[in-house]
């Protein structure tokens, strides 16, 4: 439960940002303060609808991607994440009350927006998690949140071949390597 929430109120922050983002650069879209529940809605289609609609694209272009290049691959690829992403904003759009004016300014050119987005959460998302799962720790009074369907792991005894690895990490050298330098060293 902790993760799915720290990760669903860290894209909701993120979301905010980017539909703030969207109003203030394209004068044809209209956010507000619709852009707090607009990006409830926006959070959610992109946690659970996009996964759909994409595995649903996705293994209709399979049927024919043997009949493609790699180039012509990416292509299909990349438009299909552009379809869902402008799929995911037309939902956002139509049950939100953000407005949009005109069809280019207010349909087309927010998903490529959107679509630009998600690289970005993709590329940060960890550290954005990890920071608000800190903070979410913090709340609690400094108590990690306990996972109730995680068993009680006792601390791993390292196996000799993790001990070994260990020891080539501080001076570079296997126990083999190490052995003979000793031997060389005696003789």
């Amino acid at each position: 439960m902790r993760a799915w929430l720290i990760r669903f109120v860290s894209l909701y922050v993120f979301n905010v940002v980017v539909l703030l983002l969207i109003g203030l650069v394209l004068s044809s879209v209209s956010v507000g303060w619709s852009v707090l529940w607009a990006s409830v809605l926006l959070t959610a289609a992109t946690l659970w609808i996009k996964p759909l609609i994409t595995r649903w694209f996705r293994a209709m272009a399979a049927k024919s991607a043997a009949q493609r290049t790699k180039a012509g691959e990416k292509v299909v690829q990349f438009a299909l994440v552009l379809v869902v992403a402008a799929i995911v904003w037309v939902i956002t759009v139509a049950f939100t009350g953000v407005r949009v004016n005109g069809w280019f300014w207010g349909y087309v050119l927010p998903p490529f927006i959107l679509l630009l987005a998600w690289v970005v959460y993709d590329a940060i998302d960890d550290r954005i998690e990890a920071r608000a799962g800190a903070l979410y720790d913090r709340a609690r009074g400094g108590r990690p949140a306990v996972d109730a369907s995680a068993p009680d792991a006792a601390p791993a005894v390292p196996s000799p071949q993790t001990q070994a690895a260990q020891r080539e990490l501080q001076d570079g050298l296997t126990d083999e390597q190490r052995r003979m330098l000793d031997e060389l060293g005696k003789g």
